[in-house]
């Protein structure tokens, strides 16, 4: 077989998943207590503020959160009934579903980016030294670059 993951390398992945799950749960976690936004809220307002015009297609935020079209539809109506954005149809295509932040929802994720940034930096980076920081990097891309190499494969 030979394709299996050794003693040595099982805890090369057990480390990175357990890393991982953990930081990202209690990046959540707490940036929900702090600003009531959800790590897909979060995602959709940065994505939304960045946009021209503060507005993008519903295909778009798929894109950016990995959601199927309806439980994307399903939470872009919860934000939209709190107040974080709204939901408009395009004037040269009806059925084209666009979201657009609002005001509270610029207002939230402004407010939220420091809050999340600081949280990044204290959990991760300055654990961390420069050294690791590269490594880091260097093995992140790496791994990036294999998972579009064999995605740009299976197409």
């Amino acid at each position: 077989m030979g394709n299996g993951i050794d003693d040595g390398d099982r805890a090369v992945w057990d480390a990175f998943f357990a890393m991982q799950m953990d930081f990202w749960r209690h990046l959540s976690r707490i940036l929900q207590t702090e600003t009531g936004l959800s790590e897909p809220d979060y995602a959709i307002l940065l994505a939304l503020r960045d946009a021209p015009g503060g507005r993008l297609r519903a295909y778009q935020l798929s894109e950016v959160t990995d959601f199927e079209k309806s439980r994307l539809h399903h939470h872009l109506r919860r934000m939209s009934v709190r107040g974080l954005l709204t939901r408009e149809s395009e004037a040269d295509d009806p059925r084209a579903a666009v979201a657009a932040i609002t005001p509270e929802g610029t207002a939230a994720i402004t407010a939220a980016v420091p809050k999340r940034e600081e949280h990044i930096r204290r959990w991760l980076l300055d654990a961390l030294d420069d050294g690791q920081k590269a490594a880091l990097t260097d093995i992140s891309e790496a791994v990036l670059r294999g998972l579009k190499d064999k995605t740009a494969s299976a197409e």
